[in-house]
């Protein structure tokens, strides 16, 4: 079926909402919540692009053939869970029913996926994670987000992981990749240090150490890639991630770890109107798939 054609999911997966009982390998869940952006808004759109983008990369039952590798993903069982129903401002409602609703997903599948939205969905996201022992966060971003509070607020898209490390005590470690800007909050950084993340800037990525044999929770933040190649983010930052360098940070991150969930955010779908990072976008969570199931953690690699 050609990718301009019918009803628009993940990967033109079925589409099972959470009030219903199903299980399946992977769920792709939209947490379309972009009050917690400082500055360029319209993330909340995202998950709707990403599934009409998704359209060009629908999965067959047979898998994606390649001559290097022959098949892969076949028999992937991928379920559209809809969105989480935010509400139009109130931000602890609508970090209850996120985390209401990471809940129920996990439950379901081996694999979630989010899509954003802001940054400051990861900190409801990983509240859902609280009965996940020794949990690692490798976040992928070319900002910090471990402000405590901007312009007198504390769940904004500077913060998600501050206010999650103090509310987890099972989020052991945090491992920041791609940092670059001229601008940093000294006070967050010095936090960050105190409490022992692993924080590597852009020109370090080739020698960065990652976390090994831990399960690991994946957040992606799409400003980490060159504007250049993905203008379609919030906060832009000159000289970003190349798409190669994000795909291999994600493979060496899942084939070193088992990754318990991966989100992706930032997305502005407006600031681009070629469509261009949409793909790319769908791209990254093909990778997290093809890395997650090709990883030794994987027990039925496909």
């Amino acid at each position: 079926m050609l990718p301009f054609v019918g009803p628009a999911t993940f990967l033109r997966a079925p589409y099972r909402p959470l009030t219903e009982q199903w299980e399946a390998d992977v769920g792709f869940l939209g947490v379309p919540w972009d009050v917690g952006v400082g500055y360029r808004v319209g993330a909340r759109f995202a998950p709707q692009a990403i599934r009409q983008a998704s359209l060009r990369y629908t999965l067959p039952p047979e898998g994606y053939y390649h001559p290097q590798h022959g098949y892969r993903l076949g028999g992937l069982k991928v379920v559209d869970a809809g969105d989480v129903e935010v509400p139009t401002i109130e931000y602890a409602l609508a970090h209850e029913r996120i985390c209401h609703s990471a809940r129920a997903l996990r439950a379901r599948v081996r694999l979630p996926l989010f899509v954003g939205g802001d940054h400051s969905i990861s900190y409801p996201l990983l509240c859902a994670y609280d009965d996940v022992p020794d949990l690692h966060v490798v976040q992928i971003d070319a900002h910090l987000d471990f402000t405590d509070e901007r312009s007198g607020t504390r769940y904004s898209n500077s913060s998600p992981f501050r206010r999650a490390v103090e509310h987890l005590p099972n989020l052991t470690h945090i491992t920041t990749l791609g940092l670059r800007g001229v601008r940093f909050d000294p006070e967050a950084f010095a936090s960050a240090q105190a409490r022992g993340h692993t924080l590597v800037f852009r020109e370090q990525l080739a020698e960065a150490s990652l976390p090994e044999g831990k399960q690991v929770y994946l957040s992606i933040d799409v400003d980490a890639l060159d504007p250049a190649l993905f203008p379609a983010t919030s906060s832009p930052e000159p000289d970003g991630l190349t798409y190669a360098e994000v795909a291999h940070l994600i493979q060496r991150i899942a084939h070193a770890n088992t990754l318990v969930g991966v989100d992706l955010v930032e997305i502005v779908p407006s600031l681009d109107p070629t469509g261009n990072s949409m793909l790319i976008a769908t791209r990254l969570l093909v990778d997290c798939l093809l890395a997650y199931f090709s990883s030794p953690a994987s027990p039925d690699g496909r």
